[in-house]
């Protein structure tokens, strides 16, 4: 039995400059040009400064960040995710941002020893058709 591929990105012009970034493995988030602050996911008004006209622009950010929570998934929901399970999906509060949280994947497995708090940073997985997706890595302690 064949596994299917893993779906990948369909960008529309709010997401494209995420996902062009992604794709260099870098992680970034929309700007707002009128306040500056930094929002994910854009949406056409600026939740910090109201804009109706937040011309978003995709800057790359740190992506250090510490996870709030987790969950380990057992089963595949998706496509293209049955030889992959089990995984780990984290919650982020990224340091830089702590307005911002992302989820993501943990590319340390499911049997990484994972505590809340745990200080994490960007990676990113290549899914094929020239796409990456972001995840996250534990920090090693130094």
């Amino acid at each position: 039995m064949t596994s299917l591929p893993r779906p990948v990105p369909v960008p529309d012009d709010a997401s494209a400059g995420f996902w062009a970034a992604a794709a260099e493995h870098v992680l970034a988030l929309a700007k707002c040009s009128r306040c500056e602050a930094i929002s994910h996911p854009p949406d056409v008004v600026c939740p910090h400064c109201r804009s109706t006209r937040p011309g978003f622009v995709f800057t790359p950010v740190d992506g250090r960040g510490t996870i709030r929570s987790w969950t380990i998934m057992r089963q595949s929901f998706l496509p293209g995710f049955d030889g992959e399970v089990p995984f780990v999906l984290v919650d982020v509060e990224l340091s830089a941002h702590p307005d911002i949280r992302l989820i993501g994947r943990l590319v340390d497995g499911a049997e990484a020893p994972i505590r809340l708090g745990a200080e994490v940073r960007p990676a990113f997985e290549d899914i094929g058709q020239g796409y990456s997706v972001p995840a996250f890595a534990l920090e090693q302690p130094r």
